[in-house]
Parts: structure tokens; C-alpha cells; sequence
């Protein structure tokens, strides 16, 4: 019992050195292999105002805000009961002209790495605290009036603000990422700002920070639990912003333990919907649901995803998964699951419920396997290779095809490796094509 003990609290310790890798580096990401040797310009059509190093983001949080030492707005890992929209900026190479900062977006050899900052953070609106204060009258749920009207007069500052965004790109589409264990708020705006980047600055980039990063022992457990506690915000916020006639689509994209957070999101507003008879994905616009690095335990996700029918919820469902995951593989010894974990998911490893789900759906459902030694241009600083999202320009190719040209897995648009049962494979040096690489 004593060296089971010792070996679970080496455990712990290893995941929380591990995870801690989810921030990843303060430079810009690799230069996807779809952006190199190529003349093609992603950026001709795009609105002289968003030509700019400067990336405009617009964020919503729970995190509990404080002051730095020059007294100005920071967001720690305290939870909040209210959530705050606001806006900031993250500078790609704040010493770089644009012209530059294409050119750096365009080769695998940088001469010098591109660091990014996060400028000064502004808070446009907060909204009441939750939960939502009630009565019950003739057996009916009313919500308290004045919170009702705190809350719209918020949220139209909020539906404003988007919607003059939305006036800067033809296509009105909102992309939330959900970022994972440790991130604080800054690893969450850098990881946005560089993907939002590449995907040619379409659509409206939009950070959805949670309280995570509470240092020491304890930091898994209480982001853990933290994770919990911001559902119920999300699931208010993608419903919400569903509501905007100006908003066509939403795509989410979720890192880590941030899959978590989404996919139970997602699982409420299913069953919400469900309940009311109305399909999920047009009520709340969902078109692209993307897994990085799922932090899942796979039993439990196949009950999610095949027993609540979630791939449903969205036009496309995709997985990013990879055997070389060294956090998630530490993960899965840590919570000891019976099955593994879904981030190190290979297509031999597919649990007979899940493989009969996939077979039998008609969902736009894809398992992308990502195995590092296939990438020899991998960044070197992703040393728990966890962030092979951003950092291996395969798989970074293979997400920018998907959202930003809009395609399916599989030739000639995204040429992956197709091994059954919805399950991809990212091939070395993809995607190795002239026509994708001009995002045709």
C-alpha cells in the first residue's frame, strides 16, 4: 500500500509538470506546411484595417479580475461568478512591419523568432452573477426580472460589438478556442492570435479563458474542478451568441482539458435542444467542433458522443489524436483508465462500442492520428509533444484546410491517409500538394 502510494503521488507530480507544457512558447507557432513554397496570398482580399501585426481579439471569461503592480487589469485563476466580454490585442512581432510578418508566415527557417505580447487588457462589459435568481409560479421556472434585464442590456453591448467586427470579413463566422490545464490567460490570446493568423483572419477570433493555473501541488486538481465550474458559462455563451441573426456560424475549437469543458457544453445544449425538438446544430449554428488533444477518458467519451448523439451537434466533429501525446499518456496512468485516454487514440485502439457508433453514423465524424515521427519539422520547444495542434506543421496544415477552406478529410482538398472507421492518418510532409497549398 506505502510503494502504491509513493508511485500515485509520482504520478500526480509528473502530470503536473507535464500538463504545465500546455502554455507552450511566447514565439509564433511553426509555419504550417500549407503556407510554404507557395505564391498564393491568403491575405489579398482582407480588409486593409485587419493588415496589421497587431491581432485584434475579443475574449469572455470567468476568471476573477485583479491588478498588476502598474495597477492595470489582469485575470488570475480565482473563479468569477459573473463573465466579462472584452477586448485586446496581441502583437506578432511588435518591431515587424506587415510585409515582414507574411514573409516569417511563409518559411519553416525563420532567420528570428517572431515574439508575440498581449497588450493592455479592456473590459467592455460584465455581466450579473449566476446563477440565475427564480421563482417558482404555477409550477413554472420565472426568472428574476431585473437580472433578466441586467442580463439582455449586457449582452446587446456584447452582440454590438461582434457585429461590428463581423462588418470587417465576408464570412460571419465566430471561432471560440477553449483553452487547457495551466493556461493563463495570456497562453490562451497567444494561441488564438497565431491560429487565427493562418486561418487567413476570417471570421471573428474569440478567447473563452477559464479559471485554470492555481500553482503547486494542488493546480490539476483545482483546474480540474474548475473545468466543472465553467460549463454552465459556456454553454450560456455559445447559446447566446447562437442568438445573433448577424452570426452564420460558430466554430469551436477546444485544447486539452478544454475538451472537456466543450464537449459537456455540448452535451447540455443537445439535451436542451433535444428536449425542445429542435436539431442542435441549427439552433446553435455549430459547424466546426474540433478535439485538440482530448483530455477524455475514452469509456466516458463514448458515452458522451455515441449515447447523447453529440456528433450530431455539429456539421463536422473532429478528433485530433496522437500515441506520442506524453501529458495525456501520463493522464491516463493517473486517473488509471480502463481504456485509455481519447487524446492517444490510434485506430486499433477504438473501443468496439465507439467503432459501432462510427460505423452505423451518419455524421460528418473524423479521427485525425497525428504520430510526431512523421514530422521531422516539429517544434522542438513542444517537448511533451501536447500542442502538436500549433506546433507540427502537418496537423496545423490539416486544421487550416478545415477551417479555413471549409473541407472534408480526404483527397484532393486534404489529402489524409484514410484507415476505416472514420479514423485518419496525417501523412509525413502533408499535405504535399499544389493545389491545397494555394488553398484551392
Amino acid at each position: 500500500m506505502i510503494e502504491e502510494y509513493h508511485l500515485r503521488n509520482c504520478f500526480v507530480f509528473s502530470i503536473l509538470f507535464l500538463l504545465a507544457a500546455c502554455g507552450g512558447p511566447r514565439v509564433l507557432m511553426p509555419t504550417p506546411n500549407v503556407y510554404v513554397d507557395t505564391d498564393a496570398d491568403p491575405y489579398t482580399s482582407l480588409h486593409q484595417e485587419l493588415k496589421s501585426t497587431e491581432v485584434p481579439l475579443f475574449y469572455i471569461t470567468d476568471r476573477l479580475p485583479e491588478k498588476d503592480e502598474n495597477g492595470n487589469l489582469k485575470y488570475g485563476y480565482g473563479r468569477s461568478a459573473s463573465l466579462a466580454f472584452g477586448r485586446t490585442v496581441v502583437d506578432l512581432g511588435d518591431d515587424l512591419s506587415w510585409e515582414q510578418l507574411l514573409d516569417a508566415s511563409r518559411t519553416h527557417k525563420r532567420l528570428d523568432d517572431v515574439k508575440m505580447k498581449v497588450q493592455e487588457l479592456h473590459e467592455i462589459v460584465r455581466g450579473p452573477s449566476t446563477p440565475i435568481p427564480y421563482d417558482e409560479v404555477d409550477g413554472v421556472v420565472v426568472e428574476n426580472p431585473e437580472y433578466m434585464a441586467r442580463s439582455l442590456a449586457t449582452g446587446e453591448v456584447f452582440r454590438k460589438a461582434v457585429v461590428s467586427q463581423l462588418a470587417l470579413t465576408p464570412r460571419k463566422e465566430v471561432f471560440i478556442f477553449v483553452h487547457g490545464y495551466h493556461n493563463d490567460f495570456d497562453d490562451a490570446a497567444f494561441a488564438m492570435a497565431e491560429l487565427w493568423h493562418f486561418l487567413g483572419r476570417v471570421g471573428i477570433p474569440l478567447v473563452y479563458s477559464w479559471p485554470a493555473g492555481h500553482p503547486g501541488l494542488f493546480g490539476y486538481t483545482y483546474d480540474r474542478e474548475s473545468s466543472e465550474y465553467t460549463v454552465y458559462h459556456l454553454r450560456r455563451v455559445i447559446s447566446y451568441i447562437a442568438s445573433f441573426p448577424e452570426v452564420e456560424k460558430i466554430n469551436i475549437i477546444a485544447h486539452s482539458r478544454g475538451t472537456d469543458v466543450a464537449v459537456t457544453a455540448l452535451r447540455e445544449l443537445t439535451i436542451a435542444a433535444r428536449a425542445e425538438g429542435v436539431q442542435t446544430r441549427e439552433k446553435y449554428k455549430i459547424h466546426n467542433f474540433v478535439l485538440a488533444a482530448p483530455d477524455l477518458d475514452a469509456q466516458v467519451f463514448v458515452q458522451r458522443i455515441v449515447g447523447d448523439f453529440l456528433t450530431l451537434s455539429a456539421d463536422r466533429f473532429t478528433i485530433y489524436t496522437s500515441p506520442g501525446d506524453k501529458a495525456i499518456g501520463w493522464s491516463g496512468k493517473l486517473f488509471a483508465s480502463p481504456r485509455g485516454r481519447i487524446g492517444n487514440l490510434e485506430v486499433t485502439d477504438l473501443p468496439e462500442e465507439l467503432q459501432k457508433g462510427m460505423e452505423r453514423s451518419s455524421a460528418n465524424l473524423a479521427i485525425v492520428n497525428f504520430r510526431s515521427s512523421s514530422d521531422k519539422s516539429a517544434s522542438t520547444a513542444d517537448r511533451f509533444r501536447h500542442s502538436y495542434f500549433r506546433n507540427a506543421p502537418t496537423v496545423s496544415s490539416d486544421l487550416i484546410l478545415m477551417l479555413r477552406d471549409d473541407l472534408d478529410p480526404g483527397p484532393p482538398g486534404r489529402p489524409l491517409e484514410y484507415l476505416g472507421s472514420k479514423f485518419w492518418l496525417v501523412p509525413s510532409g502533408y499535405p504535399a500538394s499544389e493545389s491545397v497549398s494555394q488553398g484551392k
